[in-house]
């Protein structure tokens, strides 16, 4: 008889605080977040802690009150993780550790686990693992444990130099390293963009989980991996898309999240680089998530950062078909609909309709609903973008000189 598979999740708690800039409202929002992100990990969220403060304590992040009942939590519930929402300075991860025996994480650290965890090709592994040092570089005491001891045995320890000061020396050097070879994968992968041609490159965005593999999978008859967890993929798959003869390159690329680490957006520069040099932006919203405008807000400021903010841009509402609350109107606070009274052209009456440059469009990827649509809308924002281009160039598909045509006697 097989034995099911059993996984064994680490025993977690999580930790945020509200202040003035950050409402309670806010904060459980975040910590729900964190719930799936620790989830993702490979952790059991067991119990959360919250406290109202102004700031932030310097030393400990929560009061010392708040510290020593988590401590107690922890102890008592053979806790192995405590995780912090917020970003935990070198300081503060240290004293926080002194007094609780057990791993101490931030969403950080948890964000950049996750990373390690799904990065599948070198270039991807290359970036994480960047990343990771550039953040651990700071809080290597009390750390050092875990790294290397020398770089090469007797005689190599400089005189009178520390087993700590070794080691920054060591994640320098390797920050050196794995600056040098990720410049030398940008130029292959710029030299790869260069040789793609003159095609309109289209680039799916959007916070992660979303749905935009399911999509791309969808569109291009790709098989890119999807999963229901954050972060699922991390390498952008590129993919030729012919659609009514109109051939054009899709992309898709690694979800945004609230709070994301800078030194992953750092790291990540060629991989967004996609994003940069994208014609058309197709940005994937999950309507489904209660807090999707957030998320909206979220990519937007992202896109904004990598001055990728004015380009063209279709808004696309994924996950209609697991929509479950929504208002009757904009008035109407109190009053909860369900899916089943919600038909494409009630969708396309509400405010989210007009979200963005053009008219925002509504399907669900799953199922391929209102497919159709979706795919009429960007064969058109991408022929304008064609015909802009190359306005004597109609050999791309038999249709152009028809299509023109016709557009100019309307």
């Amino acid at each position: 008889m097989l034995e099911k598979e059993v996984i064994n999740f680490e025993r977690t708690v999580i930790v945020g605080i509200v202040t003035q800039n950050q409402s309670e409202e806010k904060l459980n929002e975040y910590l729900d977040e964190l719930e799936f992100l620790t989830f993702t990990a490979g952790g059991e969220v067991i119990k959360r802690f919250s406290q109202k403060m102004e700031r932030p304590n310097p030393k400990t992040f929560v009061g010392t009150g708040k510290i020593d009942d988590i401590n107690l939590f922890v102890k008592e519930n053979k806790i192995s993780t405590v995780i912090f929402d917020d970003e935990l300075t070198p300081s503060q991860q240290k004293n926080i550790s002194r007094i609780i025996d057990c791993k101490i994480l931030d969403r950080t650290n948890l964000i950049l686990d996750i990373f390690a965890q799904r990065a599948e090709t070198s270039y991807a592994r290359t970036q994480v693992e960047l990343a990771q040092c550039q953040y651990l570089l700071p809080r290597l005491s009390g750390l050092w444990t875990h790294l290397e001891r020398q770089k090469g045995g007797i005689g190599m320890r400089g005189p009178g130099e520390t087993e700590i000061e070794t080691d920054r020396r060591i994640v320098r050097d390797r920050i050196s390293l794995l600056k040098d070879k990720i410049k030398t994968i940008d130029k292959q992968m710029s030299i790869q963009r260069s040789n793609r041609g003159a095609m309109v490159r289209v680039a799916l965005v959007g916070y992660t989980n979303v749905g935009k593999s399911t999509l791309m999978n969808a569109i291009g008859k790709s098989d890119v991996f999807v999963e229901n967890k954050l972060f699922a993929t991390l390498d952008t798959t590129v993919r030729k898309v012919v659609i009514k003869n109109l051939p054009f390159l899709l992309s898709d690329t690694v979800g945004f999240i609230r709070k994301l680490p800078t030194q992953l957006v750092d790291s990540f520069k060629s991989t967004l680089d996609e994003v940069r040099e994208a014609d058309l932006l197709l940005h994937v919203v999950d309507i489904s998530h209660p807090d999707f405008e957030d998320h909206i807000e979220s990519v937007n400021k992202t896109l904004q950062e990598i001055k990728s903010n004015d380009k063209p841009t279709i808004m696309v509402f994924n996950k209609i078909d697991a929509y479950k609350h929504l208002t009757i109107d904009e008035d109407d606070l109190i009053t909860e609909r369900t899916r089943k009274y919600w038909t494409l052209d009630e969708w396309k009456q509400t405010w989210m309709s007009n979200v963005g440059q053009d008219k925002a469009l509504f399907i669900s990827a799953r199922n391929k609903e209102n497919f159709e649509e979706f795919r009429e809308t960007v064969y058109e924002a991408v022929r304008q973008i064609h015909i802009t281009r190359f306005p004597y160039n109609n050999f791309l598909y038999p249709d152009y000189k028809d299509a023109v045509e016709k557009d100019e006697e309307e």
